[in-house]
């Protein structure tokens, strides 16, 4: 099967339904980041423990990518993409109705579990249905569409809460990913190849151990806890940040400054083209850099800066992810719902573990401490790519 072509309709119906996913994705999973300090306000709670409404379903979101896999092979790829985001939104429009902070962590932890359908398979469903020409172009619109939901979830969930209150923002955010989910339905084609087998925890811990198995793979896998960790790490407590003395801003303000997602929907697409060109490992490198540079210019005391380090570290990011991601898929042949899987979890363990760790260090050494914590999470990066020989064949 040569798969989905660039410039056919069916092409163009999936870009937009995959692009829908990662926004649904993205919105709900950080509705809660720029929520924050209200969060702690309402719930009376510190900034760490406001942290955990994320960590929470990061983590559980982690749990959900394994389980995932082995019942996509039994329900299909698009079935399990679908049924995951209808119980999203579903969870999603009943959280704000929580009375307490627990109820609400439970609901949010809910939340990742079920999610987890969307990032596991998207990639798979990328890199099996669609021709090899255009799969890094395709997961570099998958991608955008996070970086799109990460923004747009963010700067309506912050706009809108800072006037309503946290409880009404996750409201419009629910109902905004009611509507996306009926288009992704709508729009996404069946997989062309038909895996729909008999439900087997001994077949899928079998594909799962013949993964961790692949050195090269699980230091490529690595690479996703050591970026999304550094970028969850830095979001979650920019708010905490920018709120206080000398900035002072207000939430609202703040919210905006999360319009820096969008050069990550440009450079995931862009930086993308560019590691075909002069090969993956130089462009993923540049990329932390980019992500490092952006981060440490956030330490200037000047306003007029911060929305500025913040695009460059977007831009960073996201087109060091978009590299990973397609490499962890191309490595690993026939395990790529595996890999992929292992991938995020990696992604998402990050996001749980030094997002919430990255509070302890904001606790005790202000913002300096959450640029250290970051800066040694993006330099293990430089040892994992030499060691992981990117793409050893390539010539430019």
């Amino acid at each position: 099967m040569k798969g989905i072509q660039e410039g056919t309709t069916a092409y163009k119906r999936a870009a937009f339904a995959l692009f829908f996913a990662g926004f649904v994705v993205f919105s709900i999973l950080y509705t809660v980041q720029p929520l924050m300090p209200s969060l702690a306000d309402a719930f009376n709670v510190s900034p760490s423990k406001a942290s955990v409404s994320l960590s929470v379903s990061t983590a559980t979101l982690a749990i959900g990518l394994i389980i995932a896999v082995p019942l996509a092979s039994r329900f299909g790829r698009k079935t399990l993409m679908t049924v995951s985001l209808i119980a999203t939104t579903c969870l999603s429009l009943m959280s704000p109705l929580a009375p307490t902070f627990t109820w609400f962590i439970v609901l949010r932890g809910l939340i990742g579990f079920f999610l987890a359908g969307v990032p596991a398979m998207a990639m798979a469903y990328i890199a099996e249905e669609f021709h090899k020409d255009g799969i890094g172009k395709m997961m570099g619109l998958y991608i955008a569409g996070n970086s799109i939901g990460g923004m747009g979830g963010r700067l309506i969930a912050g706009s809108v809460g800072d006037f309503f209150g946290w409880r009404m923002a996750v409201v419009v955010i629910s109902i905004l990913a009611v509507v996306v989910t009926i288009l992704f339905m709508t729009m996404l084609p069946a997989p062309k190849r038909k895996q729909t087998e008999s439900f087997s925890i001994v077949r899928s811990a079998r594909n799962y151990l013949a993964t961790l198995k692949q050195k090269r793979l699980m230091l490529l896998v690595s690479l996703g806890f050591l970026l999304m960790g550094s970028f969850v790490t830095l979001f979650n407590y920019i708010g905490f940040y920018l709120m206080e003395p000398p900035f002072s801003f207000s939430q609202t303000i703040v919210s905006f400054l999360f319009i820096s997602y969008l050069a990550g929907t440009f450079s995931s697409v862009y930086m993308g083209k560019k590691a075909d060109q002069f090969g993956k490992r130089r462009i993923l490198l540049l990329s932390v850099i980019i992500m490092g540079t952006g981060a440490w210019i956030t330490a200037l005391p000047y306003a007029i800066v911060q929305l500025p380090a913040l695009l460059i570290l977007t831009f960073g990011f996201f087109a060091s992810h978009s590299i990973a991601s397609n490499s962890v898929s191309t490595v690993a042949g026939t395990l790529r719902a595996e890999a992929a899987s292992l991938y995020l979890v990696a992604y998402y363990v990050g996001s749980s573990v030094a997002g919430t760790a990255g509070g302890l260090f904001y606790d005790f050494y202000g913002w300096l401490g959450i640029l250290i914590f970051i800066s040694v999470l993006l330099v293990c990066v430089f040892p994992v790519v030499a060691v992981a020989r990117l793409d050893p064949h390539f010539r430019r």
